[in-house]
This record gives C-alpha cells, sequence and structure tokens, in this order.
C-alpha cells in the first residue's frame, strides 16, 4: 500500500488517509473518492489530498477482516459483516467461551493484524454478546501478512467456540449430624436449585440422609438408576480424605473417585466422582453459599459437555484466587482499581435511596440528619448514587421529611414521601418502585445509613447486571456475607411493592434464589451500616485514622 500527496484532479480511485469536512460534506477516512467527490473538493478549494493506493498484492481492510473473523469462528460464534476493517465476533449461544492460546501468535505476525477477546478463558457468555473483534490497522494488508495469519488460525480447531450449556436434570444428596439445623439444608437446596437454574438445567430430587456411607451409597444409587446426572452430594461434615464418608459411599455403589481437592479458593475440598457415566460431586461447603467458588467452575463445565480430569482441575491454579477468605486479615480502607466498572449505555437503572424511617436505635429524633464527615450522614448515599452511573436518583422521604430534603436540597434529586414509614421497611420500598417510570430496567435500592458505599459499589452492581441473564438480581458480597445496595430488575418491581413490614426485600431474596447474581466487592463497605451511636463513632474513627 502507497500513501503520497496527490493533486486534487488525479485523487480519485485512491482511499482518503484523513478524514475531511466543509461546508455541506464530511468524508471519512478510508472512504474511495469518486470522480464526483474530487469535483465537489476542487470547487471547495482542495488543491492537494494525502491517498493510499492497494498494490497488486494488498487485501482490502473488510476483506481480511471477514477472512480472519471466519477462521476464528467455530461452534456457538457469529462473525458479524467487516466494515473499517473491523469485524466482530458474538456469541449464538449460553455457553462456555473457549478459547485458544493461538490468539497471541496471531497477533504476533505483523503490526497491521489485531485479534482482541474477552479477558478470560471459559467465561460464561450470553446470546448476542461479543466474544472478540478484528481490526486491521492500515487500509490494506499484503497477502502475504494474511495467509500467514490465517494458517495459524487455521491450523486446528477453531480458536473461538462456545460450549452451550445443555439442560440437565440433578439431583441432591444431603447430610445430617446431630444440631445441624434445618435452615441450613434448606438453604443448600435453595441455593443449588438457583445455580442450576441459571445454567438451564434443573434440580430433579433432593433428598436428606443421616452422614453414613450405607446410607449416602443408597441414595446416590437411586437418583442414578433414575438418570439424574450430575448428582451432587454435601455432606454435613468436610471431606478430609479420599477415605472419608462421601468418597468411601461413592465406592460403595460401585463408583469411582476421579480426582479429589482443587487449586480454587474457595472451593478446595471439592471431590469428582463418578458413576455409571454421571458426574457424582463430593461438595465443598463454600458450596453452600451462592457467591462465586470453585463449585460453580466444575458444574459450568459438565453442563456444558465440556471434559473434566484431574489435568483440567489443577490448572486453574492461576486465577483460583477467587475471593478473600474470612480468615484472612481484610483492609479497613476501600481499594479500588484504577478505573469504574464499566455499563452499558442502554440501561437506564434508577437508584431508590430508602431515608423515611426514625432510625430510633441511634437514640436520637432522625438518625440520617446527624453529622457524619462534616455533612448529614444521608448525604453520602445521596452523592454516590449522583456521581454512580445510575440514571436517576430518587430519595424516599417520610419522618422528618421536610428536614430530610432540606438537608439535601443542593443534590438536585426526586423525592417521594411515604406517610406510612412508621409501618416498616417495605412501604418505603413500595412507594420508591411505585413512583419510578416505565422505561426503567433496574432499580438499585441503597440504605441512607450506608456511608461507605461508593459510587463504585454502585457501578460494579451496573455492570455485573449488563452482562447478566434478563431478570437477574445483582447483590453486593464480601468475604462471603451478602450486603446491600441491591439492583432489582424490573420484572420484580410490582413484587417488591407487594412486600409488608420491616424486611424490604429479603424475603424475595429467598424466593428467587435461581436468579441472584453475586457480585464480590473490594471490601466491606456493602456490609456496614449505622444503627446504634458506637458505630457512628467506630466509623468515623476508622476514617480518620
Amino acid at each position: 500500500m502507497k500513501f503520497s500527496a496527490e493533486p486534487i484532479d488525479l485523487a480519485a480511485g485512491g482511499l482518503l488517509a484523513h478524514g475531511v469536512k466543509g461546508d455541506g460534506f464530511s468524508f471519512k477516512k478510508g472512504r474511495v473518492l469518486s470522480g464526483a467527490d474530487v469535483a465537489l473538493l476542487a470547487a471547495k478549494g482542495f488543491t492537494n489530498l494525502v491517498v493510499a493506493r492497494l498494490q497488486p498484492d494488498d487485501v482490502g481492510e473488510d476483506v481480511a477482516a471477514a477472512q480472519l473473523a471466519a477462521a476464528l469462528a467455530g461452534s456457538g460464534v457469529k462473525p458479524a459483516p467487516a466494515a473499517t476493517g473491523r469485524a466482530n465476533l458474538h456469541a449464538t449461544a449460553r455457553g462456555l467461551q473457549i478459547d485458544a492460546a493461538r490468539v497471541d501468535r496471531a497477533n504476533g505476525i505483523d503490526e497491521a493484524i489485531t485479534v482482541a477477546t474477552l479477558p478470560a478463558p471459559m467465561a460464561v457468555v450470553r446470546p448476542g454478546q461479543m466474544l472478540a473483534t478484528v481490526k486491521l490497522i492500515p487500509f490494506a494488508v499484503p497477502q502475504a501478512v494474511l495467509g500467514q495469519c490465517l494458517e495459524v488460525l487455521r491450523a486446528a480447531a477453531p480458536v473461538l467456540s462456545v460450549a452451550a450449556f445443555q439442560p440437565h436434570r440433578a439431583g441432591l444428596v444431603q447430610t445430617r449430624l446431630p444440631g445441624l439445623k434445618d435452615g441450613l439444608l434448606e438453604k443448600m437446596r435453595q441455593v443449588t436449585q438457583g445455580r442450576l437454574a441459571a445454567l438451564g438445567s434443573e434440580l430433579d430430587d433432593a433428598v436428606v440422609v443421616a452422614h453414613d456411607e450405607r446410607a449416602v451409597a443408597a441414595a446416590v444409587a437411586a437418583q442414578r438408576e433414575r438418570g439424574l446426572d450430575p448428582i451432587l452430594i454435601g455432606g454435613a461434615s468436610a471431606i478430609v480424605d479420599r477415605r472419608d464418608i462421601v468418597p468411601a459411599a461413592i465406592i460403595a455403589c460401585g463408583g469411582e473417585i476421579v480426582h479429589f481437592g482443587m487449586p480454587v479458593d474457595p472451593g478446595n475440598l471439592l471431590l469428582l466422582g463418578r458413576l455409571d457415566g454421571a458426574a457424582v460431586i463430593g461438595l465443598p461447603g463454600c458450596a453452600r453459599s451462592a457467591q462465586l467458588n470453585g463449585f460453580d467452575m466444575v458444574l459450568q463445565r459438565l453442563l456444558a459437555g465440556l471434559p473434566l480430569g484431574p489435568a483440567d482441575i489443577m490448572g486453574w491454579g492461576v486465577g483460583g484466587l477467587l475471593a478473600e477468605i474470612p480468615q484472612r486479615p481484610q483492609p479497613r480502607q476501600l481499594m479500588q482499581p484504577a478505573a469504574p466498572p464499566t455499563t452499558s449505555p442502554d440501561l437506564n437503572i434508577a437508584a431508590i435511596v430508602l431515608a423515611a424511617g426514625k432510625g430510633t436505635r441511634m437514640g436520637g429524633d432522625g438518625k440520617l440528619l446527624v453529622d457524619f464527615a462534616g455533612q448529614p450522614l444521608l448525604r453520602a448515599a445521596v452523592d454516590a448514587a449522583k456521581a454512580s452511573h445510575a440514571r436517576s436518583v430518587l430519595v424516599v422521604t417520610g419522618h422528618r421529611g421536610e428536614e430530610v430534603r432540606a438537608a439535601i436540597a443542593d443534590a438536585n434529586v426526586d423525592f417521594i414521601d411515604n406517610p406510612a414509614y412508621a409501618d416498616g421497611l417495605a412501604g418505603s420500598l413500595a412507594a420508591g418502585v411505585l413512583a419510578l417510570p416505565e422505561e426503567i430496567d433496574g432499580a438499585l435500592v441503597l440504605l441512607g445509613d450506608m456511608p461507605r458505599v461508593s459510587a463504585y459499589h454502585i457501578d460494579a452492581l451496573i455492570a455485573a447486571f449488563a452482562t447478566a441473564p434478563p431478570g437477574s438480581i445483582c447483590v453486593p458480597v464480601h468475604a462471603g456475607r451478602r450486603g446491600n445496595p441491591v439492583l432489582w430488575p424490573a420484572a420484580l418491581f410490582s413484587e417488591l411493592a407487594a412486600q409488608k413490614g420491616d424486611i424490604g426485600g429479603r424475603e424475595l431474596l429467598g424466593r428467587h434464589a435461581e436468579r441472584l447474581r453475586m457480585v464480590e466487592m473490594p471490601d466491606d463497605a456493602v456490609l456496614i451500616d449505622i444503627d446504634e451511636p458506637h458505630d457512628l463513632t467506630a466509623l468515623t474513627a476508622d476514617i480518620s485514622s
């Protein structure tokens, strides 16, 4: 390809190297100049133009990008038509993206060709999600360079493919020891049901048996006879050895132990077995939590029909630290990435700040008006919402409503009053949800007494909501504990508005466990609220130290 400054009357047929615009016209770079274009530019006073002309061995940018995208795309991936030297590739199914290392080899051939993919292989993707983009830097690339790159990409199976999740009927066997509460068993059932539903499968059977080898073996065998796969075993105590009760039960019913342990935290004590072709998984204790853990990684691969053996599991160490654990000291101050999470510009998320209650446990008459860092306590939550990617902020007032409004009058937010604020939190939540316009995609509910929640936390939830399946509930998690604020989908607004009492949306979280998407946070801000005077004193001292 040759670049040169040419007289305007000779520029026809060349590619415009730099965009030009003026009164009544705008030509973008890369435009193939026609005779009419040249005449117009000459009439506008142009005497010379920098143009590019392809050489005999050059391949145009769109043709090259389309060929590269086609070479990248495997099952579950569809390239979009190339334009301006770019071709994007999108998923056609919900499943796991499989990304081979040949992308780096392709990018290393010549600086003219670039291929960019999602940041991590084995990412869960949804239909329509962009997986990769091919971009030609110049207007053309030599045929020899393109051929070399295509040879790398076509050397084996397609670099980019999506293993779609297939529907499975799973079984759950839980064991019981004296003193184990029924609530823990039910929570495990609900969380497991939610995990499976999110991946397109169902929990077909759930039983509770004694923590005994024979009882477990009989239950596993019975579920396999019904055709269930995978079969999940939640022991009342953690598996500590291949000869423990759960692995012994798998052997006793004719199965085998494939692997025990994994370099993923949380999730170290997971056991993978097989029985008549079905996967049997001894669950780690962290599987009782809906937050991301090693069990999710195993389950996703099994439901996507991908092979899974000891070498696969032991290859997950790099990136296997999924979350801080409670035993590890936590930083007191917020540690944020250099840039906030990005979000979809098409999302219309409203922030609802609940500020109607009395806060009687503070010992005064208006908790949200007390001084915190030189301003009313409520102001921190409002400022965080205003600084976030939420498109609108609505504050629900009640007790001492006029004073609350006056305290944040310069914040430029909307207000709605809840006259029945004394009846509990649910009434304020309903008032806020019912005041939202119809075009809202979701509502992020903030508590006015959580002053360490920042725009970063809010934007992390919105970013997660943008990539989660439709109707998801995004919940912040730190050190295995769920916190606030919570981002609710519009599909659940009517149920939120129907809640009663002082529990807010807590009951709905349990009812819709399958919708939950846990968003790991880097600090404990999402867990800290101000209920009593000593809470305020401790937090003020912590920030000042």
